[in-house]
């Protein structure tokens, strides 16, 4: 492979693609599209284990999700401290009782990548950039696994495979992805692109034709491991990097702070208190503007309390990406005091 450097490209890969060297304009400096992919950041369950309940999608740690609907039951994910050298937490995902995919059934893990962060790509243009993923992987079950890459409309599907060569060994994985000419491809706050593992799915997203564009939703190949389908079976992911250019460079570590702002554009927490001495009953005691750093959009805000005193219900409105008003309502002709944590999801 030849790279040639230069100040206003960057690295040119002997492919044409491109990797831009500024930290300002994407390169070197920010150039994984994976958010979270040392699986750092766990917001929602501080490294508890949580249950995949049968066809739930599960966020084991922030922006990457598993999910089936084989039936299995028992199924686990879990943000652990189990990882290969350099890093320091993987996401986990153990069977249950195993339970084989019917042709419609689907058991994978996603990472989904917002439009704005890979509207550089120019995938449905002849100027498509090469890509290259890269990830550690480790598994109880040895052989064949597959994973794909597709546009949000589900009808653009790119197919690899990759080896686990030994059981609950740490291995290193890269796939070079040709960028696609064709299709609608989002440049916005949706889906830019889906990065999704297969671990069992049917025989309905399955093809005979890998590395390559194709039309469809496909992910899979009949090689593909069943580990959905072996009981107490485990797989285990870190390391995620997806990338311009024909080559897996080094992980692309950011600050802890920086990787927490952006899993934070997605699902958030805010702390929110009302207070009103002497508040007539069922009636809004008092509004309070909650504000914090952009959002992807407008998201989903339900509460929790943490402690309060005659408040009969609260909510949420004039709810924008940037913050709510957060409105209680008193249960008693008393004081009131409430105290709760909102939780702001707006996941892809």
């Amino acid at each position: 492979m030849s790279v040639t450097i230069n100040g206003t490209n960057g690295l040119t890969f002997n492919d044409a693609s491109t990797q831009n060297t500024s930290p300002f304009t994407g390169g070197l400096g920010f150039r994984n599209r994976i958010i979270n992919g040392a699986m750092v950041i766990d917001q929602r369950n501080a490294g508890a284990s949580l249950s995949v309940p049968n066809a739930t999608l599960v966020y084991g740690v922030d922006r990457t999700l598993v999910y089936e609907d084989t039936g299995a039951s028992s199924c686990t994910v879990q943000q652990v401290t189990d990882a290969p050298s350099g890093f320091v937490n993987s996401l986990k995902f153990t069977v249950g009782t195993g339970s084989t995919a019917t042709a419609a059934q689907l058991a994978v893990a996603e990472h989904r990548v917002e439009g704005f962060n890979f509207a550089d790509s120019a995938y449905g243009t002849a100027s498509a950039q090469t890509f290259t993923l890269s990830f550690w992987v480790k598994s109880s079950l040895t052989g064949a696994y597959c994973v794909g890459l597709r546009n949000a409309s589900d009808n653009r599907s790119y197919v690899a495979t990759y080896t686990i060569n030994s059981a609950n060994t740490w291995e290193f994985k890269t796939i070079t992805i040709a960028g696609d000419t064709s299709g609608t491809w989002g440049t916005g706050n949706g889906i830019g692109i889906n990065v999704r593992f297969d671990l069992g799915s049917g025989s309905n997203y399955r093809t005979s034709t890998l590395n390559s564009w194709q039309a469809g939703l496909l992910f899979s190949n009949s090689s593909q491991a069943n580990l959905i389908g072996t009981s107490s079976a485990t797989w285990q992911i870190t390391g995620v990097q997806l990338e311009k250019g024909s080559t897996a460079t080094s992980f692309d570590y950011r600050p802890y702070g920086t990787e927490l702002a952006l899993c934070q554009r997605y699902y958030r927490f805010a702390n929110c208190a009302n207070r009103d001495n002497g508040a007539a009953a069922n009636t809004k005691a008092y509004a309070n503007s909650v504000n914090f750093q952009n959002m992807r959009a407008a998201p989903t805000v339900s509460f929790t309390a943490v402690t309060s005193t005659n408040v009969s219900s609260r909510s949420a409105s004039n709810i924008t990406e940037y913050g709510f008003t957060y409105n209680t309502v008193a249960s008693a002709s008393a004081s009131m005091f409430d105290e709760s944590i909102a939780t702001c999801a707006i996941e892809l």
